[in-house]
């Protein structure tokens, strides 16, 4: 088994380094500034979108799912529902961005022309072919041809249904599938149920419960590190 191209001959090996090296582990997480990752999941629906916007208009309304929870991601990390509620509060400074590029032309929106909350959402809305619900992170954006015209005539033909957020992790919890490590297993059978590809979790015993972050941006991106934060409507 690998774990950050560490290799381990069983399991038991991994979850041992896991406990052993567990603060370590959550400091590596929370220094770094995260663009959520890609997961393999199979039972999506097709969700985009036309929205055909007259060329015409100048200035348009977005609404966007730029995050998901419950869903285990590409480095083992599960968002867990609530991880925005403190920085959504805290920060008002949060911006939508193209592909993650902290630059003046590639800021479609800013400041007063964003709203941003949480809402709960059954995986079927999204297109997801699984029960359940997540707490979806939604971005309503202003944007204007002037501020950003080419990302404007994107949003305005349907092509964008793909997002991510950019962020910073600040509480995160170790969940391990084995009754010898109690403290670790609480988490794990605390969240496990409600994570909507938990076969890739159960696979590998493990997870990292991510409780708390901080928002810092929201990006349309071409490929979605997460497939489902489509752009749920376009109004002029």
């Amino acid at each position: 088994m690998l774990y950050q191209n560490t290799q381990f001959e069983t399991q038991k090996d991994l979850f041992e380094f896991l406990k052993k090296n567990k603060n370590e582990l959550v400091a590596q997480k929370r220094a770094i500034i995260k663009q959520s990752d890609s997961f393999q999941y199979t039972q999506k629906k097709e969700t985009q979108k036309s929205f055909f916007i007259n060329n015409e208009i100048e200035a348009i309304q977005a609404t966007i799912v730029m995050n998901t929870t419950n869903i285990m991601d590409s480095h083992d990390d599960v968002h867990i529902d609530g991880l925005w509620k403190k920085t959504i509060s805290e920060n008002k400074n949060i911006f939508h961005l193209r592909e993650h590029i902290m630059a003046f032309d590639s800021i479609i929106a800013s400041g007063k022309d964003i709203s941003v909350y949480t809402q709960k959402m059954s995986w079927e809305e999204l297109g997801y072919n699984t029960k359940g619900e997540t707490e979806a992170l939604i971005f309503v954006s202003n944007m204007s041809k002037k501020r950003n015209e080419y990302m404007f005539q994107q949003y305005s033909n349907g092509y964008v249904n793909n997002h991510s957020v950019g962020m910073q992790y600040v509480k995160i919890a170790l969940a391990i599938n084995s009754e010898e490590y109690p403290e670790e297993n609480e988490v794990w059978k605390k969240h496990i149920d409600k994570i909507a590809n938990k076969e890739k979790a159960i696979e590998k015993g493990y997870f990292w419960a991510v409780t708390e972050a901080k928002l810092l941006e929201g990006s349309a991106v071409v490929i979605g590190s997460n497939p489902i934060t489509p752009t749920l409507s376009i109004e002029p």
